[in-house]
């Protein structure tokens, strides 16, 4: 049997799903990607509206998340409170003790402030690494990405293919607008981040993380010491 270019085999599955409903596009992948899909989660709406809709489909799949051990109270509280909800295992993944230690005790405790480099050495060890553990044997990863989130995500596709990590990259509410992904969570019930409520419209870990004014972009409160076009922790690179 010959080989399918993943290349390929992306550009058909957009044209196959370009005009299905995001729990279709799931359902779809979930079905024909058993055992080999894995769904990433922050806890941040987008990830909790996509955890309603696969417990409707299929609550054994593997979903996890990436503690980096400088979250929000508020995201431990809703770890648990999903678990109950929805009846799912999720599992967390830590970053390796030494290399936090290491790179804690020669740079400091908040080194991300003082320069990109550091940032992305503390998001590289509290973040990429562990999901690069996560990814082992999935063909299929699963993320609540928007094309509406940033400027760095403006080019996204339903359906891509993860270089980095050679992977089937799947974000089924890529073209969900603000309204859309609110009025589900509503309409269903969907429990949520409280600081969600306070202004935190995107939600990492609480020292990177602040709450935005009214008229600024949605990912302003994240890393809102550097420039827009760098506003990446490096999870979703392609």
């Amino acid at each position: 049997m010959a080989l399918i270019n993943p290349l390929q085999l992306i550009q058909e599955y957009n044209e196959k799903l370009k005009d299905q409903p995001a729990d279709e596009v799931l359902r779809f992948f979930i079905q024909n990607y058993k055992g080999k899909l894995g769904f990433s989660t922050s806890l941040g709406a987008e990830d909790q509206a996509i955890t309603q809709m696969i417990a409707g489909i299929d609550p054994d799949v593997y979903i996890f998340t990436l503690d980096t051990g400088r979250m929000f109270p508020e995201t431990y509280d809703l770890l648990d409170l999903t678990r109950q909800r929805y009846k799912v295992q999720i599992k967390v993944f830590f970053p390796e003790r030494n290399a936090v230690e290491e790179m804690v005790n020669l740079k400091g405790i908040n080194l991300f402030y003082e320069s990109i480099e550091n940032r992305k050495l503390c998001c590289h060890i509290r973040k990429i690494e562990p999901l690069n553990r996560a990814l082992e044997n999935v063909d299929v990863w699963v993320s609540g990405l928007r094309r509406e989130q940033s400027v760095t995500r403006e080019d996204l596709a339903l359906v891509e293919w993860d270089n980095i990590n050679h992977k089937i990259k799947l974000n089924p509410l890529i073209d969900w607008k603000s309204e859309n992904l609110w009025d589900y969570i509503r309409q269903n019930n969907i429990p949520y981040n409280p600081l969600h409520d306070r202004g935190f419209p995107s939600i990492g870990c609480q020292p990177c993380t602040r709450a935005i004014e009214p008229g600024e972009d949605i990912r302003a409160g994240r890393w809102w010491w550097e420039n827009p076009e760098l506003k990446e922790c490096g999870l979703h690179k392609k």
